[in-house]
């Protein structure tokens, strides 16, 4: 399976180097494109001075080029949006493909003093479900926001859905890369299927001082090794990933043959 992260700054409503990797990315035969967040929309500290109308403009522009993308050139492409449905906005990930599009709307939010998405946002706090899950020439991905990877009860989701990569869109920074790399390798290993980071970079000012987004879009293994990495600068990244490596991984590890053998004694 051949998968792509596009590691960008915010684009607003241009689409020109949207349209130039997805041909690069198209004739390296990469079947699924990843994007970080707020790539498409302007990140969250900005949508907060922003009009509905303004919101919900700039995600119809955008939704449209990515349904012509996914079309055009076969290719899947999952991407953080930012929309409005009668004057409420929601934080979501779509799946265009070249025959369908899908949601998955953030579960569990931001919610520090400082950066407080929960409280801008209308996402329903509600009982939590599995992230969204899709399926491509048999090997399963499953999508989740980055904020979500700290939470075992999400993953918890996922347990018996045999996941060959979970893609994470995320919008990093306050030099939190070596936690991230920590964290991300960790679920890796202990749950033996890749992870697949999408990271923007750029900067963002604001009265308390400089935002800065460090990319590091990177790849962990089924056995917890970074596989791929890039560092703080415009970037494609292309990998190439295998469900025999999954199986393999669990095989050895047998983690959850360790769990299943004593759930079969309740």
């Amino acid at each position: 399976m051949r998968v792509a992260v596009l590691q960008l700054n915010s684009q607003g409503m241009s689409s020109t180097k949207l349209f130039n990797y997805v041909r690069i990315a198209q004739k390296q035969s990469v079947q699924v494109l990843v994007l970080g967040e707020y790539i498409l929309n302007p990140f969250f500290k900005e949508l907060q001075n922003m009009s509905f109308t303004m919101i919900k403009e700039q995600a119809s522009h955008q939704t449209k080029i990515l349904k012509d993308l996914s079309s055009t050139y076969n290719m899947t492409i999952i991407a953080p949006l930012v929309i409005v449905k009668k004057k409420q906005v929601f934080k979501t990930i779509a799946k265009f493909s070249p025959s369908s599009t899908s949601y998955y709307h953030q579960q569990l939010l931001i919610n520090y003093s400082h950066w407080n998405e929960e409280k801008f946002f209308d996402n329903e706090i509600k009982a939590l479900k599995s992230p969204l899950i899709f399926k491509i020439d048999g090997f399963k991905f499953a999508i989740m926001n980055g904020f979500e990877l700290h939470f075992d009860e999400l993953f918890s989701k996922l347990e018996n859905k045999n996941i060959d990569c979970v893609l994470l869109p995320s919008v990093s920074t306050f030099e939190s890369f070596e936690r991230w790399k920590n964290l991300i390798s960790t679920r890796a290993f202990t749950h033996n299927c890749y992870i697949l980071r999408a990271n923007r970079i750029g900067e963002y000012q604001d009265k308390d001082g400089m935002w800065e987004f460090y990319g590091d879009s990177l790849l962990a293994s089924p056995n917890g090794e970074i596989l791929e990495h890039l560092g703080n600068r415009e970037e494609l990244m292309i990998v190439d990933m295998t469900h025999t490596e999954v199986v393999r991984a669990r095989r050895f590890w047998g983690f959850k043959e360790a769990v299943n053998k004593r759930i079969s004694l309740l």
